[in-house]
């Protein structure tokens, strides 16, 4: 059993009334088993497991602790990186609250995640300048005045897809040119993407945020030093994602 299979036992399902026999054979898994397998891998791995449950929307708790004990890790091996060391003992710690934030958003990212609309700020609607006819006076004039329309960028829904525009979240496109020269269609890994399906986070949105509680981080610091410390704490949460699914199938095979 891998993590993927244990999503199912964290919802509610409906009675199922059947007259077939329950499987009876000593290997196969009770609800009882895998509850205990869940809370042993959460103990041995309680990063990893909470890094996934919170991706999978499970557990808004588990998000949170995720996120808190992905900025203890970046606290303890921040030090490594000069630029980040020289740092006030509160700013460093609220710099890396905000890394850990971002690095957790971009693991939790996917081709059916969705992110606020930049174009209305997550409202559904903007505001727009009309020009409208009124009696002032005994006369008619035009008077400035606004209304709302629907925004034409997310028609409405105040968020947008994260897919890839190009491939829409298949991670593939079609190579025009081979599909041309031999007649079928041939299939090749999207260049916008690098065959995600998703854009990622973009890392200049942390750079941003963390620029606003220190000037000492400049952007060519950012760039050099600072930012392959932001991919390692991403890389850090697939890392112990992937420690946490061999844990809990070493637990159940």
């Amino acid at each position: 059993m891998n993590l993927e299979s244990t999503v199912k036992y964290h919802f509610a399902k409906s009675t199922s009334i059947s007259d077939s026999p329950r499987a009876t054979s000593p290997d196969s898994l009770t609800g009882t088993d895998v509850m205990g397998a869940i809370g042993y891998c959460q103990s041995k791995e309680s990063f990893g497991f909470s890094a996934f449950s919170g991706k999978m929307e499970i557990s808004q708790n588990d998000k949170v602790r995720a996120v808190q004990l992905l900025t203890q890790y970046a606290l303890k091996h921040c030090d490594k990186v000069a630029a980040l060391r020289k740092l006030d003992g509160k700013v460093k710690a609220k710099a890396m609250q905000i890394l850990a934030k971002f690095a957790y958003e971009d693991y939790c990212r996917s081709a059916a995640s969705v992110t606020e609309c930049k174009c209305c700020r997550g409202k559904g609607f903007k505001t727009k300048a009309i020009k409208v006819r009124k009696v002032v006076e005994g006369s008619i004039r035009l008077v400035d005045d606004t209304e709302q329309v629907m925004c034409d960028k997310c028609n409405g829904k105040g968020v947008i897809s994260c897919a890839c525009n190009d491939c829409k979240g298949r991670g593939e496109s079609i190579d025009l040119v081979k599909m041309k020269e031999t007649g079928e269609v041939v299939k090749k890994t999207c260049k916008r993407c690098c065959g995600r399906g998703y854009e990622r986070v973009p890392a200049s949105k942390a750079f941003a945020v963390v620029a606003r509680y220190t000037p000492d981080i400049s952007i060519a610091t950012w760039k050099k030093n600072i930012k392959p410390f932001y991919d390692l704490l991403i890389n850090e949460c697939e890392k112990a994602e992937n420690n946490a699914d061999y844990i809990l199938k070493k637990v159940t095979n």
